[in-house]
């Protein structure tokens, strides 16, 4: 019998025809295959071992039993060949163990599976088929009713010619074809089984009671486990941090403290303790702010200690992101609506998501249990790019608002006692008076507070470029000939809202022909030939030739900048033109919005609570993307004909990838961003706690180094001093640790800094972390040493090289104590390694700040040469802080760069011995220093 099929679906094809488990012994007979840098291993299924390259596989490989791999990409990549059929355990694990975290490779498959690790190329093809089995035997063990939901996802996924989708099906018992009244679509539409959030009722204020040291002292102690070892100096840090949580006597005299604490001390629960006895105590909630995801994740994994029953945490922790980072239900439907007519290549893609939305905590898929590799896998767009990343929710008007991941999230932290946030949504959020997410918290605790600088200067930063203003298009108008973009026009948003207000009509299309003027598709293109459309283009047109004719390194692969000011002839003229066509924007946007609160104020007795969320969720978007961003740029406009506000620097900029222009833009930055971050974050707070490793610069000034610290933290600015606190590390550092400065390696000849990493890291037995100032470097030394490294049994890992993205990077890193990786400013920032997966760290040359129109300007304003110094002292702390993480750690830091000057080297603790010497003495020296910590 023909299954039924619903109006709108494909023609019907025939049965899979799943008879019997025959299926899955003729999968375990396949093939497997690993590989390494020039080398690959396949194993049959008998165990016989055959070393394989990219030219002889392609006569090996059988289309009716393709060979397991474990990530299909990346082993392509490896051997240098085109993506080939093959049945990728990653996907099967996706499947059988959705939201659970796995390390993308043999041994991370073996480990999580709890099965023997695999060493070497030919175990780690082997244990594929141990894998498989175990993976298929637990689909086989789930119960009646998960299984029947596995099946549903697995019909639709085989439909669409998932490899492994015959084998799973007969792993979950299904014979025949799909059940009868079922279409491809039915099990993935995972909306329908997500659970509604309710609305709870407004939340009374926070109290005022006050933290003192003794309560906060007494709280840790509970926190700590009976065998934590007796750490003196988290107790004092704990006792420092409760004074942020004083209660305040002046409105904008918020209680700061700064409290630099070094490695080891226990800082996270030395200031969750009083946050939570804040918390507690005044029936409100704490926001811990963080900079990396990696350290978002360690504080989501220590509030066990401070909430130990799940289902407490779960009410009282909220991890909260951006609106970017969650899977947007809406644009998983409409993806999932195009399996129904002729499009089933996502098919695949959207049954492991369907897998995971269903399994996940909370929906977050930058950094939270959704496994990053699969974006690699599987491509973004059915993928990452199912956030909410355009701006473009509808709110109440989508029909899954009442299951949307997000606003549980939101909901969910109106009454959480700890939210776990990053200082981006904090920052944003602020700016925008608490945006969608309600009243500001009146507590902070910021965490990583050294990268508080960096993330004011994003946040408050403004960019007139071609990306900017083509995503502003893009946001009114929607998609532009892009059959398959989700992309929603403003028509499509708020149409509805303002159907019958005849005056509201007549704005929103007002503001749908003025974007016009805005780039379209194909902007870039135009620009570089010299051929623009539209006031926008042509002021970026002008923008770019400024800049290609005024920057020295305009031939080369990178990116280049110049001064906006004098202008070439026509760019004043273009800058004009381009801001009368902003002003016919912004008119109708602004009315857009008076006419939207006109309708809550006329309509407020009878306008439905989901309505008015809507509503007022629209005036947010438009005076936030449209008329504040709309602002910026006409200001910015209006200054070129004069000179640059005092408390800003501009700059034109082209950014380039190998000489390829990627963005064209006018810039505009704060001198000093931590003035904006004062006024909308700090001084409407009531307490903020600024804490990290390195806030202070030690340059042997005390006094100095605490104002460096007040200056990347904003406490400058406000009128109370802050408290000061800095609490030493309890690890013996000249004892435990090693400072190399090689003096005889060219750091400008590639081959001889390649040829330094490849000795060290040998020397080292692995867990080597290598530090680039340049990709371009990063890259040259990742050619010439990969191969030789694999050889000696050193897998090296790499930033912009693998295509894995970094946290998946770090995380192999950490797992694989044999490893090396290469990375840039991300990877060091990132890295959290104890024990001897990092032991070594080797710097390409000295971080000295990139010296272009943004650093020049702050240059001058913050102290010259001693700014740069600043600045390089902190990187090189941040970096030899990693070392040791544990007071069993061992490590040694090397600079490659001979010329690394001598009042820089405070930045390592004192009576750490820094040894000036050549590489053979180097290579001797980290082998006898780490000899003990050798991987075997």
């Amino acid at each position: 019998m023909i299954p039924f099929v619903a109006a709108g679906e494909p023609p019907y094809t025939p049965p899979m025809k799943i008879t019997s488990k025959s299926i899955i012994t003729n999968t375990l007979k396949a093939s497997a295959l690993a590989t390494g840098v020039g080398s690959a291993a396949m194993v049959s299924a008998d165990g016989e071992v055959e070393n394989v390259s990219g030219v002889s596989l392609a006569g090996k490989l059988s289309a009716d039993n393709p060979p397991l791999v474990c990530h299909a990409r990346a082993t392509a990549r490896r051997l240098g060949i085109a993506p080939f059929p093959a049945r990728d355990m990653l996907e099967l694990f996706a499947f059988s163990q959705p939201a659970t975290f796995c390390l993308p490779t043999p041994r991370g498959l073996a480990r999580v599976l709890a099965l023997p690790e695999p060493e070497g190329l030919a175990a780690e093809a082997a244990s594929l088929h141990g894998a498989a089995r175990h993976l298929l035997s637990n689909l086989n063990a789930l119960s009646e009713l998960e299984k029947g939901e596995a099946r549903r996802i697995a019909w639709a996924m085989a439909r669409g010619g998932w490899t492994w989708g015959p084998t799973v099906l007969a792993a979950l018992d299904a014979t025949g074809d799909m059940p009868l009244g079922t279409t491809a679509a039915t099990g993935l539409r995972v909306w329908t089984r997500l659970r509604e959030w309710e609305e709870p009722g407004p939340q009374p204020h926070p109290g005022n009671l006050p933290v003192e040291a003794v309560e906060a002292r007494a709280r840790l102690l509970q926190l700590l486990s009976n065998d934590a070892e007796e750490r003196p100096q988290q107790r004092d840090y704990a006792a420092a941090a409760a004074a942020a949580f004083m209660p305040r006597n002046t409105a904008g005299h918020p209680h700061m403290v700064l409290a630099e604490a070094g490695t080891g001390v226990g800082k996270t629960l030395g200031y969750l303790a009083p946050a939570h006895v804040w918390a507690r105590k005044n029936k409100g909630t704490v926001w811990i702010s963080t900079f990396t995801r990696n350290l978002q994740r360690q504080l989501d994994a220590e509030l066990d200690k401070v909430y130990p029953d799940p289902r407490e945490k779960r009410r009282k922790v909220v991890v909260r992101k951006g609106r970017e980072n969650y899977l947007c239900l809406l644009n998983m439907d409409e993806a999932v609506a195009r399996l129904q007519t002729t499009d089933t290549g996502e098919a695949v893609a959207l049954g492991l998501m369907a897998r995971w939305a269903l399994a996940s905590r909370d929906g977050d898929m930058i950094g939270g249990d959704f496994p990053a590799w699969l974006a690699d896998l599987l491509g973004r767009t059915a993928t990452v790019e199912m956030t909410d990343s355009r701006g473009e929710c509808v709110y109440a008007g989508c029909p899954h608002y009442k299951r949307c991941f997000i606003e549980k999230s939101v909901r969910r932290a109106r009454r959480a006692e700890i939210v776990v946030a990053n200082h981006a949504l904090v920052m944003i959020q602020a700016s925008m008076g608490g945006g969608d997410e309600d009243a500001l918290p009146p507590r902070y605790v910021f965490d990583e507070g050294h990268h508080l600088f960096h993330a004011a200067d994003s946040a408050f930063s403004a960019q007139l470029s071609g990306m900017e203003t083509a995503e502003l298009r893009r946001w009114i108008l929607g998609a532009e000939g892009r059959r398959r973009s989700r992309s929603r026009g403003l028509r499509e948003r708020v149409g509805d809202l303002i159907t019958g207000d005849t005056e509201a009509e007549e704005q929103l299309d007002e503001a749908l022909h003025a974007i016009r003027a805005l780039p379209g598709p194909g902007w870039q293109q135009r620009i570089a030939n010299g051929t623009p459309v539209g006031s926008a283009e042509s002021f970026l047109a002008l923008v770019r030739h400024q800049v290609y004719a005024r920057d020295k390194d305009a031939g080369g692969p990178y990116d280049i900048e110049t001064e906006p000011r004098p202008g070439i002839p026509g760019l004043l003229d273009a800058a004009t033109v381009l801001d009368g066509a902003l002003d016919r924007l912004h008119r109708p946007l602004t009315e857009l919005v008076r006419r939207l609160a006109a309708l809550l104020d006329d309509e407020a007795d009878t306008l439905e609570t989901a309505t008015r969320v809507r509503i007022e969720a629209t005036m947010r978007g438009l005076e936030r993307r449209g008329n504040l961003t709309l602002n910026a740029w006409r200001s910015m406009l209006k200054d070129l004909g004069k000179e640059s506000p005092t408390e800003f620097v501009d700059w034109f900029g082209v950014e380039r990838n190998d000489g390829n222009d990627l963005n064209v833009g006018y810039n505009r930055h704060w001198i000093d961003p931590m003035k904006p971050f004062t006024k909308v974050v700090a001084q409407p707070a009531h307490g903020l706690l600024v804490t990290s490793a390195s806030l202070r610069d030690d340059s042997g000034n005390s006094e100095d180094d605490w104002q460096t610290a007040e200056r990347i933290s904003g406490a400058c600015h406000l009128p109370d001093p802050p408290q000061r606190t800095s609490v030493l590390s309890p690890f013996d550092y000249p004892t435990l640790t090693r400072v190399l400065v090689i003096s005889d390696v060219r750091r400008n000849d590639v081959d001889q800094v390649s040829a330094a990493y490849r000795e060290l890291f040998k020397a080292a037995g692995g867990g080597g972390l290598g530090l680039f100032t340049a990709i371009h470097r990063l890259r040259a030394v990742h050619r010439r040493i990969a191969e030789p490294l694999e050889e000696a049994g050193i897998p090296l890992l790499s930033q912009h090289v693998s295509g894995l993205d970094t946290g998946t990077l770090i995380d192999i890193f950490r797992e694989e104590p044999v490893s090396c990786l290469l990375g840039t400013d991300a990877v060091r920032d990132g890295v959290d390694v104890p024990g001897q997966s990092l032991q070594l760290i080797v710097f390409d040359r000295v971080p000295w700040p990139r010296p272009d129109i943004l650093h020049k300007a702050r240059r001058e304003q913050f102290g010259g040469r001693a700014y740069d110094e600043i600045q390089t002292r902190l990187k090189l702390k941040q970096a030899y802080g990693r070392l040791v993480r544990r007071a069993d750690d061992k490590g040694i830091f090397v600079m490659l760069d001979s010329a690394l000057p001598t009042r820089l080297l405070t930045a390592f603790p004192e009576g750490v011995e820094v040894k000036r010497i050549g590489l053979a003495e180097a290579i001797t020296e980290v082998a006898g220093f780490l000899g003990s910590a050798l991987k075997t």
